[in-house]
C-alpha cells in the first residue's frame, strides 16, 4: 500500500476546515423555498401558473400577471419610471417590435458594448412551475450573456410556456429541437446568491441581484 505524505501546511489547512464543518450548519438563503408545500401538482395549465409563482416569489423573485401583451409593455414601462434606470436593454426581438410599434422608446437592442446598463429584458424557453426556475438556452439571442450579465433580469413568458416539472421542460425542448438541442441549457432558480464569503449571503455576486417574471395570459 502506498502512503502518502502530508505537509505540515496542507494538514493545517485540512484541520481548519474539519472545525468549520463542525460547526453550526448555515443558515438557507430562502428557508421558505425548502418547507413543504400543500399544493396538488395536477395536470392544469392554471394550477401551474399559480404553483410557480408562489414558488419563484419564495425563492426571491418578482412575479407580475399580465392579461395580454398590452399590459406586459405597460408594466414594464411602468417599472423603468419608477426604478430611475438608465438604460434598459432587451435581447428579444419579437418584444423589441412591440415596443417600438407602440412608440415606447424606453428599451434598445441587446449590445455586448453596453456593460454598463441597469437591467437586460429575455424571454425564455419554458418555466418550470415545480421549483420557480426558468429554462434559458443559448438558442435565444445572446442567450449565454443577456440573462446573467446584468444587475437585473427581466423575463417574460407565455402561459403555454409553464411547466410542472423540470423533466417536462426538457421534453418540451427535445420536442420544439429534435436531435438538434442547444448546446447550453441553463436552469435558473431565483436571483444570484452565495455565502462563499465569510459564510455571509450576498445577493447578485455571480449574476442578477433581481429577478422580474412577467408572465402573459395569452399563448406564443
Amino acid at each position: 500500500m502506498q502512503i502518502f505524505k502530508t505537509s505540515v501546511a496542507r494538514e493545517n489547512i485540512l484541520g481548519r476546515i474539519r472545525k468549520g464543518l463542525g460547526g453550526q450548519p448555515m443558515p438557507m438563503p430562502f428557508p421558505e423555498a425548502e418547507k413543504e408545500s400543500d399544493n396538488v401538482y395536477v395536470n392544469d395549465r392554471t394550477a401551474a401558473e399559480e404553483v410557480f409563482a408562489e414558488a419563484f416569489i419564495k425563492l426571491g423573485g418578482k412575479f407580475i400577471f399580465c392579461e395580454n401583451e398590452q399590459e406586459l409593455l405597460d408594466s414594464i414601462n411602468i417599472l423603468y419610471e419608477n426604478s430611475g434606470w438608465k438604460q434598459l436593454l432587451c435581447a428579444d426581438a419579437r418584444l423589441l417590435k412591440m415596443f417600438h410599434n407602440h412608440k415606447i422608446d424606453i428599451v434598445t437592442e441587446v449590445d455586448a458594448k453596453a456593460e454598463a446598463a441597469d437591467a437586460c429584458i429575455t424571454g425564455c424557453e419554458m418555466l418550470v412551475a415545480r421549483t420557480g426556475s426558468i429554462l434559458l438556452s443559448s438558442r435565444q439571442n445572446m442567450g449565454r450573456t443577456a440573462p446573467v450579465y446584468y444587475p437585473v433580469h427581466i423575463v417574460f413568458a407565455y402561459a403555454n410556456q409553464v411547466v410542472f416539472d423540470i423533466e417536462d421542460g426538457f421534453a418540451a425542448l427535445k420536442k420544439k429541437y429534435g436531435s438538434d438541442l442547444p448546446s447550453m441549457i441553463n436552469l435558473t432558480t431565483g436571483p444570484s446568491r452565495t455565502a462563499d464569503i465569510e459564510k455571509t449571503l450576498v445577493v447578485g455576486v455571480h449574476g442578477p441581484g433581481e429577478v422580474f417574471c412577467f408572465l402573459i395570459n395569452a399563448e406564443l
